[in-house]
C-alpha cells in the first residue's frame, strides 16, 4: 500500500509540473514575427549592455521596391519585405534620470555577413562594443556610441538608430520607421546602451518582421508548403487504409484498429500544423490554441506509434494472446515518453520563434533521447525472440512478414542515426545560422521518415480476407498448415490394401480418414 501511495503521489507531481509548464506557456505573450518587448532586461557583455531583440531569415522580394526608411508607419505598404519599429519606448527610473541627465539607447540592425563590422578591440576578454575614451581620442568613434564600420558588401549596412533621454526625461521614444529588405539574409537586431546608470531601463513596444510571402520567419516559411504536402500524403494513405478497413471490416484485428488510430492522428496533426502556419503567416502572431493541439496530436501519435511497434515486436496477437505482466511496463514507458515529448515540443513551439537554435532546451532533449533509445533496444530484443518462435513453429507466412518488418525497422534506425550525425554536424558548423534557408529540412525529414515507416506497417498489416489467420487464436492451426505444406506426403499404401491420405486441412486433433476398397468410410481419431 505504501508503494502504491508513493507511485500515486509521484504521478500527481508529474501531472502538476506538466500543467504548470503548459499554463505558463499558454499565458506568456506571443513572440513571433511580431516581436513584443515587455519585462526584458539588458545583459552586460564586455563594456556594453545588450538586449537581443530578434533574429530572423528574411528573403528579398523578386522585384525590390524602391523604398527608403521613413518616419511613417504606412511606408511598409510599399515594401514586400521589411523590419518595422512600432512604438518603441524606453523608460528609466526617475532617480537615474535626475542623476545622469542625457543618455541614449542605440538600436543596431545588421545582416549576419556583416558581423565582423561590429565592435572593436578586445575588452575584458570580449570584443568591445562601446567606444571608449581612448578610441575617441584617436578619432575612431564617438565616446559612448556603438562601434561599427560600414559594410563593403552591403551598402548602407549595418544600420544604427538612437533613442535619446533628453535632460532629466524618464522616457525615450524611438520614432516609428520601416527598414526595407533588399537582400536575402539572416538579420539581427540588438538594443544596446553604454551607460551603467541605465541598467534598470525598461522597454515597451514591438518590431514587425515580414517576408515577401508573409510574416513567417524565413526558416519556417518552407514548412507551410511542406505540411500542406504531408496533409495530402496522409489523405492518400487514409483513403487506402480506410478502403481496406471498410472492405474487410469483419476481419479487422485490434492491432489494425491501433494503426487506424495512428493514421487518423497523423491526418489531424498535419492539418493542424498547416493551419497554424497559415494563420501565423497571415497575422504574424502564433495561435497558442492551434499550436497546443497540433503539438498534442503529434505527441500522442508518436507515443502510440512506438507502443504499437513494441507490442507488434513482442508478437502480440500473433504468437501470444496477451502481454501478461509486461503491460504495465509498456504503459509506463509510453506514458513517460509522452510527458517528456509533450513538454519538449511545447517549449520549442510555444516559446520564442527567433531563427536561432535554443541551447537552453538541451536539458529537455536528453530524456526524450534516452526514452527513444529504450524503445529501440526493447523493440529489437523482442523482435529477435518473436522471430525465433516463428521459426521454431515453422510459421512461414508470419515469419516472412516479421522479416520484412525487421528490415524496415533496421533501415529506419540506421537512417535515423545517420541523420542525427548530419544534424549535429549541420548545427555545429553553422554557429551563426548562415545556412538558415536549409534548416527546415531537418524537422521535415523526421516527419517523412516516420510517415514512410507508417506506410510500410500499413502495407504489411492491411486488413484483408486472410487477416484472422494471423491472430494468435488461429496460430496453432496455421502453424500446422505451414509445416505440413512443406512435406505434403502422398497416399500411403498399407499391407492390408488400405490407403491413408494426409492433407494440410486435417484438424489439430490429427483426424485420419480411412477409406476401404468397398467405398465405406469411417473417421478415426488418435
Amino acid at each position: 500500500m505504501a508503494a502504491v501511495s508513493a507511485a500515486a503521489r509521484l504521478r500527481l507531481r508529474i501531472l502538476l509540473v506538466v500543467c504548470g509548464v503548459v499554463g505558463a506557456l499558454l499565458l506568456r505573450p506571443g513572440e513571433a514575427s511580431v516581436h513584443e518587448y515587455r519585462g526584458l532586461g539588458f545583459l552586460s557583455k564586455g563594456n556594453a549592455f545588450i538586449l537581443h531583440a530578434g533574429s530572423e531569415g528574411l528573403y528579398a522580394p523578386v522585384s525590390p521596391a524602391n523604398a527608403t526608411a521613413e518616419d511613417d508607419e504606412d511606408a511598409a505598404a510599399v515594401v514586400d519585405a521589411f523590419i518595422r519599429f512600432d512604438k518603441i519606448i524606453f523608460r528609466r527610473p526617475d532617480d537615474a534620470a535626475k542623476e545622469t541627465g542625457s543618455a541614449m539607447v542605440q538600436i543596431l540592425v545588421f545582416e549576419i555577413e556583416d558581423r565582423e563590422m561590429i565592435g572593436g578591440s578586445a575588452y575584458g576578454g570580449q570584443k568591445a562594443i562601446c567606444c571608449t575614451s581612448d578610441l575617441a581620442k584617436l578619432g575612431a568613434c564617438t565616446e559612448g556610441s556603438v562601434i561599427y564600420r560600414p559594410s563593403q558588401v552591403n551598402p548602407g549596412w549595418p544600420q544604427l538608430f538612437v533613442a535619446s533621454f533628453d535632460g532629466s526625461d524618464s522616457i525615450a521614444t524611438l520614432a516609428s520607421r520601416t527598414i526595407p529588405i533588399t537582400k536575402t539574409g539572416m538579420y539581427n537586431m540588438y538594443f544596446i546602451h553604454c551607460d551603467p546608470s541605465l541598467a534598470g531601463v525598461e522597454i515597451e513596444g514591438k518590431t514587425i518582421w515580414k517576408n515577401p510571402t508573409g510574416y513567417l520567419p524565413g526558416r519556417m516559411a518552407p514548412l507551410k508548403n511542406f505540411f500542406e504536402f504531408m496533409s495530402f500524403a496522409f489523405v492518400l494513405l487514409g483513403i487506402y487504409w480506410f478502403y481496406q478497413y471498410m472492405k474487410f471490416w469483419r476481419e479487422v484485428l485490434p492491432l489494425q484498429n491501433c494503426i487506424t488510430l495512428v493514421i487518423t492522428l497523423g491526418m489531424f496533426e498535419m492539418a493542424l500544423w498547416y493551419f497554424e502556419y497559415a494563420e501565423f503567416n497571415e497575422t504574424g502572431v502564433r495561435s497558442k490554441g492551434i499550436t497546443f493541439w497540433a503539438v498534442t496530436f503529434g505527441t500522442v501519435k508518436r507515443t502510440v506509434a512506438r507502443v504499437i511497434i513494441l507490442i507488434v515486436s513482442m508478437g502480440y496477437g500473433v504468437v501470444r494472446p496477451t502481454l501478461g505482466g509486461l503491460t504495465s511496463k509498456v504503459v509506463m514507458l509510453g506514458g513517460t515518453f509522452f510527458l517528456a515529448t509533450e513538454i519538449l515540443e511545447l517549449v520549442e513551439n510555444l516559446g520564442t520563434v527567433n531563427d536561432l537554435s535554443g541551447k537552453a532546451r538541451l536539458f529537455l532533449v536528453y530524456p526524450v533521447a534516452i526514452l527513444d533509445a529504450a524503445f529501440i533496444l526493447w523493440i529489437f530484443i523482442s523482435l529477435a525472440k518473436t522471430l525465433d518462435k516463428l521459426w521454431a513453429r515453422r510459421s512461414m507466412a508470419k515469419l516472412d512478414i516479421y522479416r520484412k518488418f525487421t528490415i524496415a525497422l533496421a533501415v529506419t534506425v540506421l537512417v535515423s542515426v545517420g541523420w542525427i550525425g548530419y544534424e549535429i554536424y549541420f548545427k555545429s558548423t553553422d554557429v551563426f545560422n548562415e545556412r538558415w534557408q536549409y534548416a527546415w529540412i531537418i524537422p521535415a525529414f523526421w516527419h517523412v521518415l516516420s510517415f514512410s515507416l507508417l506506410c510500410v506497417i500499413a502495407y504489411l498489416w492491411a486488413p484483408s480476407q486472410n487477416s484472422m489467420r494471423f491472430t494468435n487464436d488461429a496460430s496453432e492451426n496455421f502453424d500446422r498448415e505451414d509445416s505440413l505444406s512443406l512435406i505434403r506426403p502422398g497416399p500411403i499404401a498399407s499391407k492390408n490394401g488400405w490407403s491413408l491420405s494426409s492433407s494440410p486441412d486435417t484438424k489439430a486433433s490429427k483426424n485420419i480418414r480411412v477409406t476401404s476398397f468397398d467405398g465405406d468410410e469411417e473417421n478415426k481419431s488418435e
